[in-house]
């Protein structure tokens, strides 16, 4: 049964209540150790935490002076430190040697570690090897759930990617279960959950188990959140590897969004000082073109700039009266969006010098014919170029993890030689990145196997599914394959246009890359809601080389609200980009849907890229 049109999209929930959960839980924490203390703080929880507790609230509860858990000696004369850090190693170590020292010292104070979002076993071990174990408390900051705007929440773990991903360390998976848990407990059960890939199965049913230890109290609750979907980043690689041509997702390339907010800096300021900015709803002028294509920005803001203008003209025939008026009410608010306005006519401005730079439209055709299988040769030529010129070895690489994707892997003559040609021009140190990048499935040399994927195609029409399906399946055995050109087909990523694709009034999540290619991950959660289930998708699931699952409770939805039916939940395992959230959210207003997401952090091509390097660039 597919969804009815509707254009009234249902209210999202309050998740401002995260915040004020976590800021409790974190004071709470910090005066289980009475009386003044220093905070040594790691260098990524930084950003979160200014968004949760800033300075002041830290000095109402008695913390005396902040510190960065960096690698040099900590000058702090309080007898009391307490430690709030990511489950690390390294961390261990540094708090190790820091009592060590005090002990050698013949010095006495009180340690408190916090662990955010959870305490690992190994960390303990570190401290017992140390000597410290009796020394120190230990505590646990369970704050997972960042609210970064009204319909996005992050865990802000980028590691997760790298670490499920690359090398298989599922232990940030009970992190995930814990933050649906909660996310459950506030809102009500989810009556719907899908899932693709192995991650979101086994966070599926770590949550599960969660849900079944709870106290059957809370299990009243009315449901607000009609549908749930679990999605392992590795099942659409290719999304996060094109480059973003929306709004925020361009901010996002250019500047690094982290954590919500941007540094602009001089070159958009028109100042000498750098400004850090929160992109959020709030923001009004960002809020009307964040999902907007960068073509279409500037004309937006033009307009704006002229509106605005004539709001100030205005004054000039006020009399005394209406002038006061003016000043008391409008002024303030006219001043701060020509602030905002300023700030992102300048960002854009810095975008096109930037993207002009680097020949953007080149790009840009490369990648859409990357997409479509054409003309194969000749991207593969302009990546050989891009890797003589130099130009960057992220974007180096990321082109070639994308031909390799979108080509089922490269070909042995091309890979050797792509491959020779990126060591020669950045380093042979880059060698580990590329036994990375094949492990994880972005870099793949075809195997003497993999020819026999037209043969397979031929096959499959001449012989039952289950049959086809074992040949398949035997196929893939012998490489880890990515099928990008026949999901593409079965989910017509590539759309068919006649004429000119209008990206002012777009007519498929395709706009957000310029009309070329609808993201693949937005594509199945669109099919399984207008099915509400998985099926007439096997076929999709067999190529995309996950095990899916689909869970179901009907024995709720005669008694839930249409409203809720239309709230859906998605959570990304391993990253989402700024381009897949503005799918998403064109989508809900076609289909009067409203989506939160929920990611382990954001990403993008260069983040995917950085994490899979051994080389810090």
């Amino acid at each position: 049964m597919a969804f009815p049109h509707r254009p009234d999209a249902p209210e999202l929930p309050d998740f401002s209540m995260l915040k004020r959960l976590a800021r409790d839980q974190l004071i709470y924490l910090l005066e289980q150790l009475p009386g003044k203390k220093d905070l040594f703080i790691e260098a990524d929880l930084m950003s979160p935490l200014d968004r949760i507790a800033n300075v002041s609230i830290l000095k109402q509860h008695e913390v005396d002076k902040l510190y960065k858990v960096e690698n040099k000696p900590a000058l702090s004369s309080n007898e009391q430190l307490c430690f709030l850090v990511r489950p690390r190693i390294k961390n261990m170590r540094y708090i190790a040697n820091l009592v060590n020292a005090d002990k050698l010292a013949g010095r006495t104070r009180k340690y408190k570690v916090i662990f955010s979002p959870q305490k690992f076993y190994a960390c303990e071990m570190v401290l017992e090897e140390e000597g410290i174990y009796g020394d120190v408390s230990c505590d646990e900051w369970a704050f997972s759930l960042l609210p970064l705007d009204v319909d996005l929440l992050s865990m802000e773990l980028p590691e997760f990617f790298r670490d499920y991903f690359l090398e298989g360390d599922q232990r940030w998976t009970n992190t995930v279960a814990q933050a649906l848990h909660l996310l459950s407990t506030l809102y009500g059960s989810f009556l719907n959950c899908y899932g693709v890939g192995r991650c979101a199965r086994m966070s599926y049913e770590l949550w599960r188990k969660l849900e079944e230890e709870e106290d059957s109290e809370t299990k009243g609750r009315k449901p607000e959140i009609g549908h749930i979907f679990l999605l392992d980043r590795d099942m659409d690689f290719v999304t996060a590897l094109c480059s973003q041509v929306v709004y925020e997702g361009l901010v996002d390339d250019t500047f690094r969004i982290k954590c919500g907010s941007v540094d602009f800096g001089p070159e958009v300021t028109s100042s000498d000082k750098s400004l850090k900015v929160l992109l959020n709803t709030e923001d009004k002028v960002f809020n009307e073109i964040r999902n907007e294509h960068f073509s279409n920005v500037f004309g937006f803001l033009s307009q704006k700039a002229r509106n605005l203008q004539a709001q100030y003209d205005r004054r000039r025939g006020m009399d005394i009266k209406q002038m006061k008026n003016f000043v008391s009410q409008e002024l303030k608010g006219l001043k701060q969006e020509h602030r905002l306005l300023s700030l992102h006519i300048g960002a854009c401005e810095s975008i096109m010098k930037k993207k002009t730079k680097q020949d953007f439209q080149e790009l840009i055709k490369t990648e859409h014919a990357l997409l479509e299988g054409f003309n194969i040769r000749e991207s593969t030529n302009y990546i050989e170029e891009h890797i003589d010129r130099q130009v960057s070895p992220i974007e180096s690489l990321r082109l070639m993890c994308l031909l390799s994707i979108t080509e089922n892997g490269l070909i042995p003559k091309d890979y050797r030689s792509l491959k020779t040609q990126y060591l020669q021009s950045y380093g042979p140190e880059h060698l580990l990145t590329f036994s990375n990048l094949r492990r994880a499935g972005l870099l793949t040399e075809q195997a003497p196997g993999d020819t026999l994927t037209a043969v397979e195609s031929r096959v499959s029409k001449l012989v039952t599914d289950k049959a086809a399906g074992k040949i398949t399946d035997a196929f893939s055995s012998l490489a880890k394959r990515s099928n990008f050109r026949a999901i593409s087909k079965k989910l017509n990523l590539i759309p068919r246009v006649d004429g000119e694709y209008d990206l002012k009034v777009p007519r498929d999540m395709a706009y957000v890359f310029s009309g070329a290619y609808v993201p693949l991950s937005c594509r199945i959660i669109e099919q399984v809601l207008e099915r509400r289930s998985w099926q007439g998708l096997d076929e999709v699931v067999r190529l995309l080389n996950c095990s899916e699952f689909a869970f179901t409770d009907m024995t709720k939805e005669d008694k839930t609200s249409s409203e809720s039916l239309r709230l859906i939940l998605v959570v990304f395992l391993g990253g989402c980009t700024f381009s897949e959230i503005s799918a998403l959210r064109f989508l809900g207003k076609e289909k009067g849907y409203r989506f939160i997401f929920l990611t382990t952090a954001i990403t993008n091509s260069a983040r995917l890229m950085e994490a899979m390097s051994e080389v810090k660039v």
